[in-house]
């Protein structure tokens, strides 16, 4: 008997992958039940976005200046061009607002070099975006230093006001919450009652009354003769208030980490700080970056409730805009601008949450 002994080349395994017919039938036409499902939805999707895509896109007005360019019957994205700038910077002077550039580029830099994986030097992008970018960002929005016109905050507006809202609410209220959630948790009455008090009670009301109170009552409480800006009331309001909210999401990741942890630290002879510095914050904080983020977009979303203290943030400056007779009936182009650029926040923050859940996944 003669033995074959010619090599035969390996093979990769076979794939897995399905082609386009097989995964339309087995995810979407898989029974009667789910084909007639996805075909009705097929046809709520045709019938809905024909008639948007037509109003959106096809015929709409892109180029112009005035009204009189919206002249097809479709959407005016004429008036968002030309009331673009107001949107962006509100009532900021327009020879000055060269500042309002250079400080979003700061941050977006900043960002991208803590976001990016592979830029180095992470420990200092952390404490130039936390100590010195505010400062700087300070004195090139308001100005008065350094030969440059102080911009009274009155005039701040639009995007750059729901921004400046937004960031300095939450990089100032996830370290008041940490701090509000170990206090709740803490054995010592006074710190826990303190907590307790101060968590429950700016969870207990809402946001609309918390900007009122800033804004009314909390110069009641300054001395005499000391004027506290009207945005700044209002960033200590939102700060407050979204710190408890904080609080409690931290508060939950730390009930959720295992009694042990902290115990095997304790036998390694680490103290209470260090303990939860380096043993339980980050566990929770990881396990907890969904609700954190939530909490987060919530915070970049209720910015537009500053209209009710006279801020003119994105939402005011629109509706602003709406009320001008020489543009009247286009609210609704108005608001799908102001949905846009939410969402595309949002949205941006709630993919970088996904990206950092996967990053810190070391449960395998």
């Amino acid at each position: 008997m003669t033995v074959n002994k010619t090599p035969v080349a390996a093979r990769s395994a076979p794939k897995h992958s399905l082609g386009p017919i097989a995964w339309l039938r087995a995810n979407l036409f898989q029974g009667p039940i789910n084909s007639v499902i996805t075909l009705l939805v097929l046809w709520a999707l045709i019938t809905g976005l024909a008639p948007l895509i037509q109003w959106a896109f096809l015929d709409a007005d892109w180029i112009g200046t005035s009204r009189e360019a919206c002249s097809s019957g479709g959407a005016c994205w004429v008036f968002i061009s030309a009331r673009f700038e107001q949107f962006i910077y509100g009532f900021y002077p327009a020879e000055l607002r060269w500042r309002v550039d250079l400080t979003f580029v700061l941050f977006a830099g900043l960002i991208a070099w803590l976001a990016i994986p592979r830029l180095p030097a992470k420990k200092l992008a952390a404490v130039v975006t936390l100590l010195v970018f505010p400062v700087v960002a300070f004195f090139l929005l308001h100005g008065g230093s350094f030969g440059m016109p102080a911009v009274p905050t009155h005039r701040w507006g639009g995007l750059m006001l729901t921004l400046v809202l937004a960031v300095v609410g939450i990089v100032a209220a996830l370290p008041i919450g940490v701090v509000l959630a170990l206090g709740r948790q803490s054995k010592m009455p006074i710190i826990k009652s303190v907590s307790v008090v101060f968590i429950e009670f700016w969870r207990g009301v809402p946001l609309i009354t918390v900007l009122f109170m800033a804004s009314v009552m909390l110069p009641l409480f300054v001395p005499s003769g000391v004027d506290m800006d009207k945005l700044v009331r209002a960033l200590i309001g939102i700060t407050l208030f979204q710190s408890a909210y904080m609080a409690e999401v931290v508060r939950g990741g730390l009930q959720a980490i295992p009694r042990g942890q902290e115990e095997a630290a304790a036998a390694l002879g680490m103290g209470y700080w260090k303990r939860m510095g380096l043993i339980v914050l980050p566990q929770a904080l990881k396990m907890m970056i969904p609700g954190i983020v939530n909490t987060f977009i919530a915070l970049f979303k209720d910015t537009s409730l500053v209209l009710i203290i006279g801020l003119f943030d994105l939402l005011a400056i629109v509706q602003a805009a709406l009320a001008d007779s020489d543009w009247l009936g286009y609210s609704i182009e108005g608001y799908v601008f102001v949905a846009l650029m939410f969402w595309v926040f949002c949205f941006g923050m709630s993919r970088y949450s996904q990206y950092l859940e996967r990053k810190l996944h070391t449960g395998h």
